[in-house]
């Protein structure tokens, strides 16, 4: 988002305070919202839209919405890409 600067900065902040930075972590998940992740993680085992909008209560329509967004925030084109990622 290029908010390194402003990490940067904060960093340094928290140094001089004696504080030490936590060590940050990007996995390909932080950019989904909870719904999101809740529905990847369904589908990455083999869930049909139909089977998880019965577990979420959610029409099969917005499941598939919301596999659109996961898709293209995660940069994969299929289910089956899902199932390769990491979803934790």
């Amino acid at each position: 988002m290029g908010a390194d600067a402003f990490a940067a900065r904060a960093a340094r902040e928290l140094r001089a305070t004696g504080e030490h930075p936590r060590a940050r972590t990007a996995r390909p998940t932080d950019g989904l919202t909870a719904q999101e992740l809740h529905v990847a993680r369904l589908v990455a085992t083999g869930a049909t839209s139909r089977e998880v909008g019965t577990q979420l209560f959610l029409s099969p329509r917005t499941v598939e919405a919301h596999l659109r967004n996961i898709f293209r925030k995660l940069g994969v084109t299929s289910r089956r890409d899902l199932r390769a990622l990491q979803l934790s």
